[in-house]
């Protein structure tokens, strides 16, 4: 049970860590836009490799089918709920121009300064840390270890989020302080998230399980498909492609290695 609250929230540090670097450092978006395509690919790896497949060998197959399906459906429904307060472009350090642009001209004035993009971008990182927390907890069940694909995998997807997400947040005014304890926040609800599919999913049935892996991993395509990527390109251009390629082959030899 401590051991998955402590990788849940090892996983959800990378966030915090993103933050603090964010703050000291000023990384050229460039290699923000590789970290992320690379984070993109090691994460494509382990949806496909350790929780679609770990969902096929659990279950019949179309079990799996509604599973991804049932994730991705509602990863773009709360997507969609997200962005109407702010957190369209939470994996964006430009997001609050672009949260400017999606606003009327009598609306851009009011926006400024206000939470509510802040608020987004912290509702929309706790959406995106839940299922991958839970899956991780879940990968210890039956006294295995956890499951290194998929927290390599996480800590490295969620470095360049909390590296963008804050250059944004900062740009849009909110204070160092709130945006520590936001993130700080997010790697509690991770390692919560972790202890939850520990326990509550320790004796589930197989197929529970498999429908279960097969959600989150639907709901990380998704989110990849639909934050992770368009951020990695604008920021990394044409190579960003070349280095997915390199996160998704790494994931392979983690894959091979575990």
């Amino acid at each position: 049970m401590g051991s998955a609250f402590f990788w849940g929230a090892v996983s959800g540090i990378a966030v915090l860590l993103g933050a603090v670097i964010s703050m000291i450092v000023d990384i050229p978006k460039k290699i923000l836009g590789f970290i992320m395509a690379f984070g993109v690919g090691i994460l494509i790896g382990a949806a496909t490799f350790e929780l679609l497949q770990d969902a096929l060998e659990k279950s019949h197959f179309i079990n799996t089918v509604i599973g991804f399906i049932a994730g991705a459906l509602t990863f773009t429904i709360l997507e969609a709920l997200i962005s109407h307060h702010g957190g369209k472009h939470r994996k964006r350090s430009n997001q609050h121009e672009l949260n400017q642009e999606d606003l009327p001209e009598q609306q851009q004035k009011q926006s400024d300064g206000d939470g509510n993009s802040g608020l987004g971008i912290f509702i929309g990182t706790v959406m995106d840390a839940i299922p991958e927390s839970m899956m991780l907890g879940m990968s210890l069940i039956g006294g295995k270890g956890v499951s290194m694909l998929l927290l390599i995998a996480i800590f490295i997807s969620n470095i360049p989020e909390g590296l963008s997400s804050t250059t944004g947040m900062l740009k849009s005014g909110q204070s160092k302080m709130k945006i520590i304890t936001l993130f700080g926040v997010v790697t509690l609800v991770a390692a919560l998230s972790a202890l939850f599919g520990y326990v509550f999913l320790d004796h589930a049935s197989l197929g529970i399980i498999s429908m279960l892996s097969s959600f989150a991993a639907g709901g990380i395509i998704t989110m990849i498909g639909s934050t992770m990527m368009p951020e990695a390109y604008e920021d990394g251009g044409g190579l960003v492609g070349l280095m997915t390629a390199f996160g998704v082959i790494t994931s392979v030899l983690l894959d091979q290695l575990g």
